[in-house]
């Protein structure tokens, strides 16, 4: 079953409600009935390195389905119920799928993104509760050991650390010199810690336990966007199971071979792959460790995908930028489509990349908050290059504005409002863990707010067109950074840009762009200005200021990480202010403060009169304080 248009999504629909397709309950259900129709077939393949020829590991189905019960059965073993939290600090390799799917079926699973600080990762497992966190064993290269011993420090209902010593990939000499130049094991918390293989190893291989009898939470997520602090959100079977069902209704079959370099820990990769494979009994492909950031995976993606006879890719915009400054020098003859999502593709992108290689794009949205899947693209038919596609089947999206005595009003077609979604998705008035933050999350208790703008035009495709938390409000108008970010990737050496509102005295906010350039690219920022000058229509959203970075900032599936951007830009404009003052104090930190947003922290580098500093900061809306 496929389709081509919104009409075919209606049809689906109207063949049968929901709640009464013939469709498994339970996690467990759904990995067992694909466990018994494919026992032999590949499930999952992972290589510690990224050359084509490089050492790889594979699981077949009844594999993967044995070890994840084994999995669910030590974590059982070490008392964790349906309604308690197995945290996974971890980057992708076989274990990462196995805990995840084996911590779905004992209790909560919780992945957390290993680039997060210590205290990030800290106060995460302090509000989900988590009793056992499974992490990696000191490696070489990689501080995920040391940075989870801390946040376990800090996070007393933790009484188990299981760690995955990736040295088991490796093959001597490489095996034996890696004892030898390991970091030392962290030490100073208070769990117990175990090794995450050997404990599964003396497991059984199908279940202890009683699987649940139905539908509930078995999942929590970290929102990874571009919002600053991490919100966790909450996802039940039901919703993870729609993920699996629209996968292998619309897309996968058990002779796909999928190739993801994206991390597990979010919910691309695990909702709406893993979950996919899962149901489908479609094959998925793990490259390194870090996926895209793995070492070399760009120089031979191409070839990757021809030795594992690739079918489905599975990218964001920011890999595709990457990946056309690579020549295609290998067969792709088996790969037909790339499923792209995390942010539109620009249109010259789009049609370099499918001329380049032959396949077909297809972009698709999602949240964390709706256990992802949303809308995409026709894998036949129109393609609306820049859409994200029209909706899947059971997912209902309206588009909300509100009137002046603040209550929603649906917008028209092609009217730009708030982007709102009801789907098996959507766990309603629970979204997140924190009930504080479900308060008013929905429009009539039933449509999740996504804070995206965008529109439905008339044939149902969802266009979005920014984040209502990232519009720029200079003097009170309007600013949508998409249109600065599209008229800076139109310039050829431009391969990403984020617009963001600088702090200003007088507007409150003025924009700026910050630019990472292509392979090569020499552009300046002063360039790029006129640039804007010209190719930026709305004469109030040009740029007052530009700047080139070696790299932006990025979220682990390849978003521009704004809060980072609006750090750099709140740190240069209140140096320049306390510099044109003549005041001896400069910015040396802006954090993230949960209640109060972005704070500058200052401190005195000579004698300074502090009611003059405080009337120059005091000219801005963003707060400031003083550095310990």
């Amino acid at each position: 079953m496929s389709f081509t248009c919104r009409q075919d999504v209606i049809d689906i629909e109207t063949e049968v409600t929901w709640e009464a397709r013939d469709k498994p309950d339970t996690l467990y259900q759904m990995l067992s009935h694909t466990a018994r129709s494919f026992p032999d077939r590949p499930a999952v393949s992972y290589q510690l390195f990224s050359g084509a020829s490089d050492p790889s590991h594979t699981l077949t189905w009844k594999q993967f389905h044995d070890q994840c019960c084994q999995a669910a059965n030590l974590f059982r073993s070490l008392k964790v119920g349906e309604n308690d939290v197995v945290a996974l600090v971890l980057p992708n390799c076989l274990e990462t799928a196995i805990a995840t799917i084996g911590g779905a079926i004992a209790g909560i699973v919780n992945p957390i993104n290993p680039l997060l600080e210590p205290e990030q990762i800290g106060a995460i497992l302090r509000e989900t509760e988590a009793k056992v966190v499974i992490t990696l064993k000191s490696f070489p290269k990689t501080d995920i050991a040391q940075k989870t011993a801390e946040a376990v420090r800090h996070a007393p209902g933790v009484h188990t650390v299981l760690e995955i010593d990736l040295n088991r990939y490796l093959s001597p000499p490489k095996s034996w010199i890696v004892p030898l130049v390991r970091p030392k094991s962290p030490t100073g918390h208070h769990a117990d810690i175990l090794n995450f293989n050997k404990a599964v190893a003396g497991q059984n291989t199908s279940l202890d336990f009683p699987d649940s009898t139905g539908d509930r939470v078995a999942a929590y997520f970290h929102t990874g966007g571009t919002t600053g602090m991490p919100k966790v959100a909450q996802h039940r079977y039901s919703g993870m199971i729609y993920n699996g069902w629209i996968g292998h209704t619309l897309l996968f079959t058990e002779h796909d071979n999928v190739m993801c370099p994206l991390p597990l820990f979010h919910v691309f990769a695990c909702h709406v792959i893993l979950m996919a494979m899962i149901k489908s009994g479609a094959h998925v492909v793990f490259p390194t460790p870090a996926g895209y950031r793995g070492e070399g995976v760009f120089d031979n993606f191409w070839k990757l995908c021809e030795r594992w006879k690739i079918s489905f890719v599975i990218t964001v915009p920011t890999a595709v930028s990457a990946l056309m400054q690579r020549k295609v020098d290998a067969d792709l003859s088996t790969v037909r489509n790339a499923f792209s999502g995390s942010a539109p593709m620009p249109m010259e992108l789009f049609k370099r990349f499918e001329s380049a290689t032959g396949m077909t794009v297809i972009e698709g949205y999602g949240l964390t908050e709706a256990t992802c899947l949303v809308a995409c693209n026709p894998p036949e038919g129109e393609k609306k290059v820049g859409s994200v596609g029209v909706p899947f089947p059971y997912t209902d999206v309206r588009i909300y504005k509100t009137d002046a005595e603040g209550q929603p009003v649906e917008c028209a077609a092609d009217e730009v409002g708030e982007i709102c979604i009801s789907s098996p998705g959507v766990y309603e008035g629970n979204t997140y863990t924190e009930a504080a933050k479900n308060i008013d999350l929905y429009h009539h208790d039933h449509y999740l707010r996504t804070g995206d703008l965008g529109r439905i035009d008339p044939d149902g495709y969802v266009w979005i067109t920014g984040r209502a938390k990232d519009l720029i409000i200079r003097g009170g108008h309007n600013i949508d950074p998409a249109e600065i970010e599209e008229a800076l990737m139109a310039h050829a050496e431009v391969a990403m840009a984020g617009a963001i509102g600088q702090p200003d005295a007088h507007s409150g906010e003025m924009p700026c762009a910050y630019v990472e350039l292509v392979e090569g690219g020499s552009v300046t920022g002063e360039d790029l200005l006129e640039h804007c000058k010209i190719h930026v229509h709305e004469r109030a959203a040009i740029p007052k200021y530009v700047e080139v970075l070696d790299e932006l900032p990025k979220t682990a599936v390849g978003k521009v990480f704004k809060p980072d951007l609006r750090k750099r830009a709140i740190t240069r404009i209140y140096n320049a202010a306390l510099a044109k003052a003549e005041i001896a104090a400069e910015v040396v930190l802006v954090v993230d403060d949960k209640k109060r947003g972005l704070v500058a922290q200052v401190r005195k580098t000579g004698n300074v009169d502090e009611e003059q500093l405080g009337h120059t900061l005091g000219q801005f809306v963003r707060p400031w304080e003083w550095a310990d």
